[in-house]
């Protein structure tokens, strides 16, 4: 996020007194990914589990449109960045505690609920660490391209493992409170973290890769109407496996310089 479009658009809405109409776009999509993440609460009171892991990830493909929308209209403003925080947290730490604890940590004979909390608060205090650096001048991951810790709809994806392994298999054991809940704590741990963590920005294509690459999100996207639970976990297991590597290549540029 640059500082010249956000001064721009917030003096504009000084002005005016109210949200530049450029700025409508990414801040609604972003209001709706907050709506999506509320709604798998919704479907899991009601049992639907399906659904409340779909209104999650979708709400997951919704904060992944909103901030490219406003750098495109040059729309980015403090009350986006402010919006986007609080969806969220909301959207991947709330809902997925709700949504783990209404699916198997609630049978916990101690401790589930708060297992659950750990998940929201470490997505919480991610949030407010990422916020309360924005403005810095020096910031040593994101200006080589890392992310600090795994990103909030990354923690949201890797939380429901345990989900996907029950639809996939209808395996009982995944449900378990005890399988359950040192996953949500060990998501929650790696949200909070300082390890460095692949982010869009750090990664290069060849240009000879690019149709190749294309492809692959066809593909994938096919995959994830045809055999969602079973992608998606494959989806988590590279992202998991990628984490050393994301650490070793931050290592490297550092001793760059």
């Amino acid at each position: 996020m640059t500082d010249a479009p956000q001064t721009s658009v917030d003096a504009e809405q000084r002005r005016l007194g109210g949200i530049p109409l450029r700025a409508f776009a990414p801040n609604a999509i972003t209001a709706l990914a907050l709506c999506f993440g509320l709604t798998g609460v919704r479907f899991a009171i009601g049992e639907e589990w399906e659904k409340a892991l779909a209104a999650v990830i979708f709400a997951g493909v919704l904060d992944g449109m909103d901030g490219r929308i406003a750098r495109l209209l040059r729309a980015q403003s403090k009350f986006g960045a402010e919006l986007d925080s609080l969806s969220d947290v909301i959207a991947f730490g709330v809902a997925p505690a709700m949504i783990l604890f209404l699916w198997s940590l609630d049978d916990a004979p101690k401790f589930g609920w708060t297992a659950a909390l750990a998940l929201a608060v470490g997505c919480a205090l991610r949030l407010a660490r990422f916020n309360s650096r924005m403005d810095a001048d020096i910031q040593p991951h994101k200006s080589a391209g890392f992310n600090t810790g795994i990103p909030a709809p990354a923690g949201a994806g890797l939380a429901f493992v345990p989900v996907y392994l029950w639809l996939s298999t209808g395996n009982d054991l995944f449900r378990e409170w005890y399988v359950v809940m040192p996953w949500a704590l060990g998501v929650a741990m790696l949200m909070i973290s300082a390890i460095p963590t692949y982010s869009w920005s750090s990664i290069r294509l060849r240009r000879s890769w690019r149709l190749f690459a294309l492809a692959g999100v066809g593909l994938l996207g096919a995959a994830l109407v045809t055999a969602p639970w079973q992608t998606l976990l494959a989806v988590c297991a590279l992202y998991v496996t990628l984490l050393p590597f994301g650490v070793a290549s931050y290592a490297r540029i550092r001793r760059r310089g």
